[in-house]
C-alpha cells in the first residue's frame, strides 16, 4: 500500500465507488437502449435507429471508461480525476437528454444523473484537491 492510498480521504473512496457505480449505470443504460430498438416511440424520440444505436454505444463506452478509471481515482491519479470529471459531465448531459427523450418513466436516468453529479462535486472538494495534487 502506497502513502497516497494510506492518506486517501474517505470522500475519495466514496467517489471511486460512485464512479464505478456511475459507469455501471451508463453501461446498463446503453444495453437497455439496444433492447428498446423495437419500440417505435423510443426510436422516433431519438430521430431514428442510427442515433439510438449511437447513443447506446456511446453510453456503454463512457461507462466502461469511467468504471476502469475509478481505480485511478483511488490511487490519486490527476489524469483519472480530469477524465472522469469530463465523462461525468457528458453523462449528466446524456442523462438529461435521455430523461426528456424517453417517453416512459426515466427513473434510471435521474438516478444516474444524481450519481454523476455527486461524483463531480466530491472530486473537486478541497480535501480531494489536496489528495490529487500530492
Amino acid at each position: 500500500m502506497s502513502t497516497a492510498q494510506g492518506s486517501r480521504p474517505v470522500t475519495i473512496t466514496i467517489v471511486g465507488v460512485l464512479a464505478f457505480i456511475a459507469g455501471a449505470i451508463d453501461m446498463v443504460s446503453g444495453v437497455i437502449l439496444f433492447f428498446l430498438l423495437p419500440v417505435q416511440e423510443v426510436v422516433d424520440g431519438f430521430g431514428g435507429t442510427g442515433p439510438l444505436i449511437t447513443a447506446a454505444i456511446g453510453s456503454i463506452i463512457v461507462g466502461l471508461i469511467t468504471a476502469v478509471l475509478a481505480g485511478g481515482l483511488l490511487r490519486g491519479s490527476q489524469p483519472a480525476r480530469l477524465i472522469v470529471t469530463v465523462l461525468q459531465v457528458l453523462t449528466i448531459i446524456g442523462s438529461l437528454f435521455l430523461a426528456v427523450a424517453y417517453l416512459g418513466i426515466p427513473v434510471g436516468e435521474w438516478i444516474g444523473l444524481a450519481v454523476s453529479a455527486l461524483v463531480v462535486i466530491l472530486l473537486w472538494t478541497p480535501k480531494a484537491s489536496a489528495f490529487f495534487t500530492r
